[in-house]
């Protein structure tokens, strides 16, 4: 054995064996078991040991990649997420992607790929493309540009296809580790697992991770098609301690697990769930009431365990989904709109019908009031129900009738070509002030405007002079000293904006020069998608102000899963499902119901409750009497409280 690894942990030694043979291998860890410090010990390790060998380790996010560099600086480490590392590896075998291209957009099976006037799609389709085939952060197939979700689906093809691209691969690499597998798409598994077999080329595939904690719909979630003793299989080592948690969370959570895993304390002085040589042993509170109202929640936690909800970065209240947070921090106007506009899903039931009865009639000189009349004429019973509104959409529609009528109003070519969603609205969420954005968010042209415009006045109010005149439009005006003081005018006449509505303070942004709003992307935004920009307009700026708040990470509320790899001191776990069907609380306690509803369930709340450091508390609405007796089970008889 190499002197130095005597110096490792044991499942990293172990890790090694594995290395020895040539094997594949599986660390399997739970939460804050110190998955990155193994994952970074033995990359580290093989690296002394392997000099002139190169080494790629991928993960799931940005900040994971960064955190990886800043703790292992090598030349001979390739460190990348998942994306770009497949990416890197088949951009220049252009005409095997072109090819690969034309054949997925003409396989019926593959919906993701495809381009749907053109059919069957000929093979010289992308052959005139002066830059070929692109990745970015966007998709248009006609332009040769795939993005994300394509270029799994298009690497699996190629490394399925050619192993002549696994041994060029496996040549450059000995070593590839992928961080955070479980959420990992099978298709990039089948690469490394299967597809790489196929070359007789040696390298080694190690994984890091912890299945308990596979909580998105498109990740692998564990490995257990691929693990097992024999050579050709995956070793599974298995990281029993827990640096973070204190004992009666580690308790809870071991409660939760079902694979076989128990965590015991680390037993390294220096952990943080450790204090004078003992392990911290932490609170957990099972709260419940007759009424739903989580501001006596809050509110006892305040004032029976010194909770500070004004604290962000200590203590985070965790709900399912962000329509449960929307109200609570204040942006419910904007969640509706871009949520629960129930005439779009009307817009959207009316294309369904166009497209399954294969209409052919030309509706590019009609409104959308008329398209439903033509639709609806002389029709009855079924034929009828199906081209209107269901009992939901009616109801929204009684309640909403100008906007109703302003929807009918549209020429249908261009009302049913509107998008909305609300990743446009919330999507890349900071867990606090000192997160930073990922790359490439979905919001739309008109949010980022909003950003901007925010972005300016927080700057400034907090005292950030340097950042505010880095990113305000009216820096190009600053030519002499009289130009700041306006300038300082202006920004301090735009902060104060009492009830003006988003398009009132998009004005007078512009016409202060603050942030310029005749721009390209606004401009195009405003006449391609008016009927969101109309509805979005009359809603009060200070509304959005909230929403900023919310994103960038200064309220004390968390979707459940996008805490995922945070801790924080006090952790509040609200258990209401918001009415989506995925999820059940009351299986979870009972331990019935849909398998994979309760699956599911089980790991949001293993996520949820390992992420508190010092205390954990959880608040269920109106539990019935089983509900209660598990939680005294599960939390002991003194921690579940009637509030």
């Amino acid at each position: 054995m190499v002197e130095e690894r005597l110096n490792l942990e044991p499942e990293a030694q172990e890790i090694f064996e594995c290395v020895d043979e040539e094997r594949n291998f599986l660390l399997s860890g739970g939460a804050g078991s110190g998955k990155t410090y193994s994952l970074v010990s033995v990359i580290r390790q093989f690296i002394i040991e392997n000099p002139s060998e190169k080494v790629a380790c991928m993960t799931y996010t940005n900040a994971a990649v960064r955190e990886i560099e800043e703790r292992v600086n090598h030349k001979n480490l390739n460190v990348s997420t998942i994306h770009d590392f497949l990416w890197d590896n088949i951009k220049h075998f252009q005409k095997e992607l072109k090819e690969a291209l034309v054949f997925l957009a003409n396989d019926d099976n593959v919906t993701d790929i495809s381009i749907a006037e053109v059919s069957p799609v000929p093979a010289d389709y992308f052959s005139d493309l002066e830059k070929g085939i692109q990745y970015k952060e966007f998709f248009r197939i006609r332009e040769g540009i795939i993005s994300h979700d394509e270029i799994l689906i298009v690497a699996n093809y190629l490394f399925e296809k050619y192993p002549k691209l696994c041994d060029i691969v496996k040549d450059k690499y000995k070593c590839i580790f992928i961080d955070e597998y479980q959420d990992t798409s099978r298709q990039v598994v089948e690469i490394f697992l299967t597809h790489f077999k196929n070359s007789a080329r040696k390298n080694i595939i190690g994984f890091f991770g912890d299945a308990m904690q596979s909580i998105y719909e498109d990740g692998i979630g564990n490995l257990d098609d691929f693990k097992g003793d024999e050579e050709d299989e995956v070793k599974e080592v298995k990281k029993e301690q827990n640096r973070r948690n204190p004992q009666k969370i580690i308790n809870l959570a071991n409660q939760l697990r079902t694979d076989g895993i128990r965590q015991i304390p680390s037993t390294d002085s220096t952990a943080p769930n450790m204090i004078n040589g003992s392990v911290k042993q932490g609170n957990v509170f099972f709260l419940y009431s007759s009424n739903n109202d989580v501001e006596i929640v809050r509110q006892y936690l305040i004032d029976n365990s010194g909770w500070d909800f004004n604290n962000s970065k200590e203590t985070k209240e965790l709900n399912l989904t962000h329509n449960l947070i929307a109200g609570k921090a204040g942006f419910r106007t904007l969640m509706n709109i871009y949520d629960s506009d129930q005439i779009l899903k009307f817009r959207d039931r009316i294309n369904k019908y166009i497209k399954e009865q294969a209409i052919t009639t030309d509706f590019s000189g009609n409104t959308f009031g008329e398209v439903i009349d033509i639709l609806q004429l002389d029709k009855a019973g079924g034929e009828l129900r199906a081209v209107s509104p269901t009992a939901g959409m009616q109801t929204f529609i009684d309640n909403n009738v100008e906007l109703f009528n302003y929807a009918k109003s549209f020429n249908y070519n261009e009302f049913s070509k509107i998008y909305v969603s609300k990743d446009q609205l919330l999507d890349d969420k900071k867990q606090d002030e000192d997160d930073e954005n990922k790359k490439g968010s979905k919001r739309d042209s008109l949010i980022k405007h909003l950003f901007k415009i925010q972005s300016n006045i927080s700057l400034y109010k907090n005292g950030k002079f340097n950042e505010f005149l880095k990113i305000t439009d009216y820096r190009t005006r600053i030519l002499r000293i009289s130009d700041k003081r306006t300038l300082k005018e202006n920004i301090e006449e735009l902060i104060y904006v009492g009830d003006k509505t988003v398009e009132e303070v998009i004005d007078d942004a512009n016409n202060k020069g603050i942030c310029i709003s005749n721009n390209d992307k606004l401009n195009s935004f405003k006449i391609k998608n008016r009927y969101l920009y109309n509805r979005v307009k009359d809603v009060k700026f200070s509304e959005f102000q909230n929403l900023y708040k919310y994103l960038e990470g200064q309220t004390p509320f968390s979707t459940q899963h996008k805490t995922k790899g945070s801790e924080f001191d006090n952790v509040l776990v609200i258990l209401d499902n918001g009415r989506w069907n995925d999820y059940n609380f009351e299986y979870l306690f009972l331990n019935n119901g849909t398998q994979s509803v309760l699956e599911r369930t089980q790991k949001i709340f293993y996520v949820c409750c390992t992420r508190a450091k010092e205390n954990l508390a959880v608040f269920y609405h109106n539990p019935s009497a089983q509900v209660i007796a598990k939680a005294r089970q599960w939390f002991g008889d003194d921690n579940v409280i009637e509030i």
